[in-house]
């Protein structure tokens, strides 16, 4: 028996989604499950379960750790479970018919989060000074 119940309703038939699955900072072999072009740095369980709620998904987030993540820091912990399908089979949302359209909506819909947009502008500006301030001082040595 693979699994305890049929109902595709049931908690344990949503899909599982880890942060790792869409973190453009892995690679194949450390978990990532889209391309990496369509990935995002280092998205959390929070920003995961922010997108799919705003979509109307159903979802609900876990304390676990992907099997791969060797960092066992709190923002690399969680798993997001998402129901994919109702009581009679049919899927909740027609855009949602695999698990890979989903990490795939989440990839592209996270950068656009509020917390994203406002993080990156300060953030992406001081990590290329401090990335120059670490070339120029190599150059010197």
């Amino acid at each position: 028996m693979a699994h305890l119940t049929q109902n595709p309703a049931d908690k344990e038939r949503f899909i599982c989604i880890y942060p790792v699955y869409i973190n453009s900072k892995k690679t194949l072999a450390e978990g990532r499950r889209i391309p990496s072009e369509k990935a995002v740095e280092n998205p959390s369980c929070a920003e995961i379960r922010d997108v799919l709620t705003a979509a109307g998904m159903n979802v609900y987030v876990e304390n676990k750790l992907h099997p791969r993540e060797w960092n066992r820091d709190v923002q690399f912990r969680g798993r997001v479970r998402v129901q994919m399908k109702t009581e009679d089979g049919e899927f909740c949302q027609d855009k949602f018919s695999c698990r890979k359209l989903v990490m795939a909506y989440v990839a592209e819909m996270i950068p656009k989060l509020k917390t994203r947009t406002q993080k990156s502008g300060g953030g992406e500006s001081s990590s290329q000074q401090g990335e120059g301030g670490k070339k120029s001082k190599k150059k010197k040595k």
